[in-house]
């Protein structure tokens, strides 16, 4: 009997222990599968923290290309350069470089932007010369102003000061000014004919601070300009952005002491001692950006014993537009010029 019921209850037994294995093997699928979802949860938990934390820190992958790290690089340069074109610039509004010239409005007009501003070199003892230019080609008194409304062009004699200041020189000159108000006085500088260069320089440095126009000229005051002449062809040059226009010319570099034309610096022209191509000084025009380029870097431009050299040296090395202008050649008095020797 007890055998019996021994061989009964083995297949039970045998049937329950099926049974668990197979809840212990799907507890453990379970728990495979739970086990393998966390994980994977978790890896894309640390990757959108990863790139969180790229986006935020500006932290890309460490593995770029060689390319990419040049384009980096450049970048950061230009950053530094821009840097301190940002330095320069707030050093040179600081020294006045910032015109004082401003577009006034008033309602909906606003002051247009001149087309020129010529400066006439003249020094003390030439009001002669001063005066024939006023009975022909500068107009005087309300006129003068005038010809600033009408067309756009100031003309001012252009004068230092003495080494002796406020001596009779001086005086005459402010008294000559009270009357004609035509003069440009450069209250720091010194006239001497030696210091030529450094006077035409500053003339452009003072007329870029105080007008705002598309050309700046300098002429002599012994030359005479058809006004007329003399805008409309400064007109077909306002498309271009950076002109240096005259006479253009070159010539011997003479080294001796005693020479008319001596130049101390003649040992910087080379063994051929010439003088590379410049405008004639009796008459030249600079554009708008080079009279600005003088106005910011006034105290480091290198002056040379005669103005028009030392012009022609400030462009040299610049993107400038060079033009020989046959109109300019004041002294050869050729068909169509717009200025002539007197």
């Amino acid at each position: 009997m007890q055998r019996r019921g021994s061989n009964h209850r083995l297949p039970s037994l045998l049937f329950r222990s099926r049974i668990s294995y197979v809840m212990l093997a799907m507890f453990a699928t379970m728990s495979a599968v739970y086990v393998a979802g966390r994980l994977w949860q978790d890896a894309q938990n640390r990757v959108y923290l990863i790139k969180e934390l790229d986006r935020r820190t500006g932290k890309g992958h460490p593995a770029i290309s060689v390319d990419d790290t040049l384009k980096v690089v450049a970048c950061r340069n230009q950053h530094k350069r821009l840097a301190a074109l940002e330095m320069e610039l707030a050093a040179a509004r600081q020294e006045g470089f910032v015109g004082r010239y401003t577009p006034e409005t008033n309602g909906n007009h606003t002051r247009k932007r001149l087309m020129a501003v010529i400066g006439i070199t003249t020094g003390f003892g030439q009001k002669n010369n001063r005066d024939a230019i006023r009975k022909t080609w500068l107009p005087t008194g309300v006129a003068l102003t005038k010809l600033q409304e009408d067309k756009g062009i100031v003309v001012r004699f252009v004068v230092g000061r003495s080494a002796n200041r406020g001596d009779s020189m001086d005086r005459d000159i402010d008294e000559e000014n009270k009357h004609t108000k035509d003069f440009l006085i450069l209250d720091d500088h010194v006239e001497a004919s030696e210091e030529l260069p450094k006077k035409t320089k500053l003339f452009f440095v003072h007329a870029a601070d105080k007008w705002d126009a598309e050309f700046y000229a300098k002429v002599n005051d012994n030359i005479y300009v058809n006004i007329d002449g003399f805008g409309a062809m400064l007109a077909s040059y306002m498309d271009k952005p950076r002109v240096y226009i005259g006479c253009m010319k070159s010539g011997e570099v003479f080294s001796e002491l005693s020479h008319k034309w001596y130049e101390p610096e003649w040992w910087k022209f080379g063994d051929g001692k010439s003088y590379f191509r410049h405008a004639s000084g009796e008459s030249f025009v600079i554009s708008r950006a080079l009279a600005q380029f003088i106005s910011i870097n006034r105290s480091i431009l290198r002056t040379y014993a005669h103005d028009d050299v030392s012009a022609g040296s400030w462009f040299i090395g610049m993107d400038v537009k060079h033009i020989n202008e046959g109109k300019l050649c004041c002294s050869s008095w050729s068909s169509g010029s717009v200025c002539a020797t007197v």
